[in-house]
């Protein structure tokens, strides 16, 4: 793949950790996201109207959604994590692919509410913004910032959010109480890392996993992400290594690089892969839930 098609491939998968993007199947790239505003009650001013139909264009707030109230949901985006979860079978669909979402599949669902990835979903925000119709970009980093979503929505919708906020609390429940150091490898041309300001980033730090670029900065089109050279990869030198599985079988491409051999994780068999949903892109609450289970036991 010619490296400018590769890092265009890349960064539309990067720009939205919460867009599990349509099909579902990353190239051999990533994804990361954080939350917008939360919600500040003001007790002076009423209480704003109860929200009834709502089109999540992302994967991971529909899953919230469905969660908390399965009545709510009309719209849902082309994903391959919800076409495989027959809780949103006869949902309309109102995106495929890596397109723009349909504006006017949208806008006949009659919404009061459009919920999409902060920079990927920008300009159909505005449209709908300006159609009138009630709009919230969602960016997610981290685990703060996914209760703090889950409480927005639930409040948006008269829902009781506790049950949710039960199912992160378990997950983190099996945070060990030290981990060996870590080095998460997204791609291989180039070679990307999440540091502390990436989902993935958040989720290693939560399971003490000291992870070798969480400090970085660099040159990276990517926020949350650096880009390292093999040389940096043989100074850091992980007691493992996280190869994250996209669909293009990318441990197997690393594996014929000559410095993948030099590697203590590799030499020591400490080399695992994990999903891309969950750890780079949230994807849903399952998948999330899959990578606490994983990463528990390292």
């Amino acid at each position: 793949m010619k490296f400018q098609h590769y890092v265009c491939c890349l960064g539309l998968l990067l720009m939205g950790t919460l867009v599990a993007c349509s099909d579902g199947s990353p190239s051999s790239s990533v994804t990361p996201e954080n939350m917008s505003n939360a919600v500040v009650v003001d007790e002076a001013q009423p209480e704003a109207p109860v929200v009834s139909q709502i089109v999540a264009l992302t994967s991971l707030t529909a899953d919230i959604i469905e969660t908390l109230d399965s009545e709510k949901l009309v719209g849902i985006s082309g994903s391959r994590i919800l076409s495989q979860d027959e809780r949103f079978a006869g949902l309309e669909t109102v995106s495929e692919g890596r397109t723009e979402p349909d504006l006017e599949k949208i806008i006949a669902l009659e919404p009061d509410l459009v919920i999409g990835a902060k920079g990927f979903h920008d300009r159909t925000l505005a449209s709908l913004h300006d159609l009138e119709i009630e709009t919230l970009a969602v960016d997610v980093k981290g685990w703060g910032s996914l209760r703090e979503l889950t409480q927005q929505l639930a409040q948006k919708i008269g829902a009781d959010p506790a049950p949710l906020m039960e199912r992160y609390d378990a997950c983190l429940a099996k945070t060990p109480d030290s981990g060996p150091t870590a080095l998460v490898l997204v791609s291989r041309q180039p070679l990307l890392s999440p540091n502390k300001q990436s989902w993935a980033g958040d989720f290693l730090a939560k399971f003490q996993l000291e992870n070798l670029t969480a400090q970085m900065q660099g040159e990276s089109p990517f926020e949350g992400y650096i880009t390292l050279s093999e040389e940096k990869v043989l100074t850091s030198n992980p007691d493992i290594l996280l190869v994250v599985e996209t669909g293009d079988n990318l441990l197997a491409q690393l594996q014929q690089d000559p410095f993948w051999g030099q590697l203590k994780a590799t030499q020591e068999g400490q080399v695992y892969t994990v999903d891309y949903f969950g750890l780079v892109n949230p994807g849903n609450i399952a998948s999330i839930e899959a990578v606490c289970d994983k990463l528990s036991t390292l």
